[in-house]
């Protein structure tokens, strides 16, 4: 029997299937209705995989959308991120979640467990949604931005605030700054957001990269150097807070058995 987990996140909605491994796993982009956009991804998912809904056991939902999609659980973000992280990895201790709307550090045990955690959700800036608005000014995708930063040479952002911010880039652009050179202090600009949060939580090694932004090398980088420790970019990281709740669904499914 398969556990489901559905993310609704604010930039996209992931799904993934489990039972005992990671059997499936399907992105869309979210729409405005968190229902009908969460429904039509785990279709997609059971389309994929050739199952039908007698074929899967509960479904978890998690994600800022978890309470609006009618679904058998709602779990918070920070225990799926966990769950996740540490079946994809059990040595991490320490995961660093960027994802569109906010940004997570989450200390965990060797079971996933969470210990403690800080939040930012206040604030676009150190988010995806912050990389995607500078890319878009840059013209260009996020993964475009990070290839580019890894040719450049950080500029300094005065301002954390993403309006701010925007218009320090058009600045920059205006005076004949390099794309290269911009786009590395964007994701420098980044790092330095989420580092006060780690120092809040403290690090516990191993430290694992989670969320949209987990393909980053150049945001790795970054965050490396100011935390003086490496980082492990954690596998299928945009589908963290999915996979975690689909091992949550499979869970219940075995304690019914």
């Amino acid at each position: 029997m398969l556990g489901i987990g559905i993310d609704i996140g604010s930039s996209y909605t992931k799904a993934a299937a489990f039972d005992g491994q990671v059997r499936g796993l399907k992105c869309i982009k979210s729409g405005w209705n968190p229902k009908e956009t969460s429904a039509k991804c785990m279709n997609l998912l059971m389309k994929k995989l050739n199952i039908k809904d007698c074929d899967s056991g509960p479904i978890v939902a998690t994600g800022y959308g978890r309470n609006l999609g009618g679904f058998d659980k709602a779990v918070t973000e920070i225990t799926c991120h966990a769950r996740g992280a540490n079946f994809m990895d059990g040595r991490v201790r320490t995961v660093i979640d960027i994802g569109g709307q906010d940004s997570k550090v989450i200390s965990i045990d060797e079971a996933g467990n969470v210990k403690d955690f800080v939040m930012n959700d206040r604030c676009a800036a150190g988010t995806g949604r912050f990389i995607e608005v500078m890319a878009g000014i840059l013209d260009c995708e996020a993964n475009d931005l990070d290839r580019l930063a890894q040719g450049g040479q950080a500029v300094h952002f005065s301002s954390t605030c993403t309006v701010f911010a925007e218009s320090e880039v058009v600045n920059l652009i205006s005076k004949g700054t390099s794309r290269e050179d911009i786009a590395a202090g964007l994701f420098l600009s980044v790092a330095e957001k989420i580092n006060p949060m780690i120092t809040r939580v403290g690090i516990r090694r191993k430290v694992g990269l989670s969320g949209g932004l987990g393909f980053s090398s150049s945001l790795r980088g970054e965050l490396e150097k100011l935390l003086h420790t490496d980082i492990t970019p954690l596998k299928d990281s945009q589908y963290m807070g999915a996979i975690g709740a689909a091992i949550i669904a499979y869970e219940r499914t075995s304690q019914k058995a």
